[in-house]
C-alpha cells in the first residue's frame, strides 16, 4: 500500500510540478532569412561542355540514393557492401545505441527507487551503556527490510538532466546520418578518381606506343642517312619521359583501390569489388538544390550542432537548479527479530516514514560559477552552430561557382585536346614523309599528351563537384524511412 501511494504521489507531483522547472526552454535557431546560396542569384545551369550541360532544379527534392543518378550498377553494389560493412559507420551507430540506453537509464529517476535486504548478525550488547546493571547479552539478530526512497523534481533539475541525455541522443543520431553521407560521398569520389586514373593510364600508354613507331622510324632514317643521331635520341629521351608518368599514375590507382577496400571494411587483399570503369559513369544532368530555409534542418552537420546546442541550454538548467533546495520522501517497512523462526511474527514487524530537505547556503561561490560556466558553454555552443551554418551554406556557394568554372574549363580542356590530337596526325604523317622534323613531332606529342591528361582530369573533377554537390546539401537522407529512424 505504501508502495501504491507513493507512485501516486509522483504522478500527481509530476504534473504539479513540470511548470516549477527553472533554466531557459530551448528554441531552435531559425534559417538564415536569404534566397540563394551565391551573391546576387543561383546560376539555373552550367554551359555545355563535352556535350552536356547541367541544371540546377531549385527546390526539388534529393533522392536518398542519389548515387544512383550516376547510373552504375556496379556502384551501387560497392556502396551497399561499404555500408554494411564500414567500422566508422559501426562505430557511430553503436554511440548512438549507447546513447539511448543512457537516456532510458536517465528516465529511472522520475520513479520511487525500491530496494531490499536481509542482514543477519551476531550481537553482544552491555546494559551499562544505559545507566543499568553491567550484565551483557549475546544474541542474534534477523532482518528482513524493503525502502522507498523518491527525489522531488521541484525545481527541475532531474528533468533538465534528462533533457540533456535526449539531446545527446539527437547528437548521435545525426552523427550516424552525416557518417553515412561521408561514407557514401568518399567511395563515390574514390570510384570516380579510379576511373579517371585508369582512363589517363591507358591514355598514357597509347602515346607511350606512339612514342616507340617515331622512335623506330626515326631509327631507319637514322640508318638510312637522312637523319642525325641526335633526333633518334630526342625522341627517346621523350619516350623515357613518357614512361616515367606511368609509375604515378599506377600508384594513384594503388592506392584508391586500398582506400576503397578501407572504407568497405575490408583488408586490401582481401577485396575484389567489381571494376567501375569511366564508361559505366553518368554525369547526372539534372541536379536538384535544396531550399535555404530547409538545409539548416536537413544537413546532419547542422543538426548535430543544433543538438549540442540544445544540450548546452539543458545543462543551464541544470546548473541553476542546483542553486535551490532538493527535496526526498523515505519510507521503509520490514520484519526484525531475534529469531530466524520468530521472524515472521506480527511482533516482528518494523516501519518507518521520512521527509528530508537540503538547501545550499554557502559553497564558495561553486554553485553560481557552474550555473555562469553553462551559460558560457551555451554561448560557445551558439557560435558553433552559427559557424557550422555558415560554413554549409559557403559549401554549397562554392560547389555551385566550381560547377559552373568545371564546364568551361571541360570545354576548354575538349577543344585542346581535339586540336593538339588533329596536329599530332598531321606532325606524324609529315614526319613519315620527311616534310617534319624531330622537335616538331615531340612537340606535338607533348602537347597531344598534356591535352589528353587535362581532359581527364577536367571531366572526372566535374563528376567529383556533382557528388560534392549531393553531399553538401545533406544527401537526402530525410527521404529514406530507414535512415530517419
Amino acid at each position: 500500500m505504501f508502495l501504491l501511494y507513493l507512485l501516486t504521489l509522483n504522478l500527481s507531483l509530476n504534473l504539479f510540478l513540470a511548470g516549477c522547472t527553472v533554466g531557459p526552454d530551448f528554441v531552435r535557431p531559425g534559417p538564415p532569412q536569404v534566397k540563394s546560396y551565391t551573391h546576387g542569384a543561383d546560376p539555373a545551369k552550367t554551359i555545355p561542355a563535352d556535350g552536356q550541360a547541367q541544371f540546377f532544379e531549385q527546390g526539388a527534392s534529393i533522392a536518398a540514393d542519389w548515387w544512383r543518378l550516376f547510373n552504375s550498377s556496379k556502384l551501387d553494389v560497392v556502396i551497399k557492401d561499404a555500408i554494411a560493412g564500414n567500422p566508422t559507420l559501426q562505430a557511430a551507430q553503436a554511440s548512438l545505441r549507447q546513447s539511448q540506453d543512457n537516456l532510458r537509464a536517465g528516465y529511472g529517476v522520475f520513479f520511487p527507487q525500491l530496494d531490499a535486504g536481509f542482514d543477519a548478525t551476531r550481537q553482544k550488547s552491555s546494559l551499562a551503556r544505559f545507566g543499568g546493571s553491567s550484565v551483557t547479552n549475546i544474541f542474534n539478530l534477523f532482518t528482513l527490510q524493503a525502502t522507498v526512497s523518491y527525489a522531488l523534481d521541484v525545481f527541475g533539475r532531474e528533468r533538465r538532466a534528462v533533457e540533456s541525455l535526449q539531446a545527446q541522443v539527437d547528437f548521435q543520431r545525426y552523427e550516424v546520418k552525416g557518417t553515412y553521407l561521408t561514407l557514401s560521398g568518399n567511395i563515390v569520389n574514390t570510384i570516380i578518381a579510379q576511373a579517371a586514373y585508369r582512363e589517363q593510364i591507358k591514355a598514357a600508354e597509347q602515346i607511350i606506343g606512339l612514342d616507340r613507331e617515331q622512335v623506330g622510324i626515326s631509327e631507319a632514317q637514322w640508318e638510312a642517312g637522312t637523319v642525325p643521331y641526335s633526333s633518334v635520341l630526342s625522341l627517346r629521351s621523350q619516350l623515357a619521359a613518357d614512361e616515367a608518368t606511368l609509375p604515378p599514375l599506377r600508384q594513384k590507382l594503388s592506392q584508391t583501390e586500398d582506400l576503397l577496400a578501407t572504407l568497405a571494411g575490408h583488408i586490401p587483399s582481401e577485396y575484389a569489388p567489381p571494376q567501375v570503369d569511366w564508361a559505366d559513369l553518368t554525369l547526372p544532368i539534372k541536379l536538384p538544390i535544396t531550399l535555404t530555409s530547409e538545409l539548416v534542418r536537413q544537413r546532419p552537420d547542422i543538426l548535430e550542432a543544433e543538438a549540442q546546442l540544445h544540450g548546452a541550454s539543458a545543462q543551464i538548467g541544470v546548473a541553476t537548479a542546483a542553486l535551490f533546495p532538493s527535496f526526498t520522501l523515505s519510507g521503509a517497512y520490514g520484519l526484525s527479530n531475534t529469531s530466524f523462526d520468530d521472524l515472521f511474527k506480527n511482533t516482528s514487524s518494523i516501519w518507518s516514514l521520512g521527509s528530508g530537505i537540503a538547501a545550499p547556503l554557502f559553497h564558495g561561490g561553486t554553485l553560481w560559477y557552474n550555473r555562469q560556466a553553462a551559460i558560457e558553454g551555451y554561448n560557445q555552443s551558439l557560435a558553433n552552430y552559427r559557424q557550422t551554418v555558415l560554413s554549409a551554406f559557403a559549401q554549397v556557394a562554392d560547389t555551385l561557382r566550381a560547377l559552373e568554372h568545371d564546364a568551361e574549363t571541360l570545354q576548354a580542356q575538349s577543344h585542346a585536346l581535339s586540336t593538339s590530337e588533329e596536329a599530332l596526325r598531321l606532325v606524324q604523317a609529315n614526319y613519315q614523309a620527311g616534310t617534319a622534323n624531330y622537335l616538331q613531332m615531340i612537340a606535338a606529342d607533348d602537347q597531344y599528351h598534356q591535352a589528353k591528361i587535362g581532359y581527364l582530369q577536367a571531366s572526372a573533377q566535374r563528376f567529383q563537384d556533382s557528388v560534392a554537390l549531393f553531399v553538401a546539401l545533406g544527401g537526402g537522407w530525410w527521404n529514406d524511412a530507414e535512415l530517419t529512424k
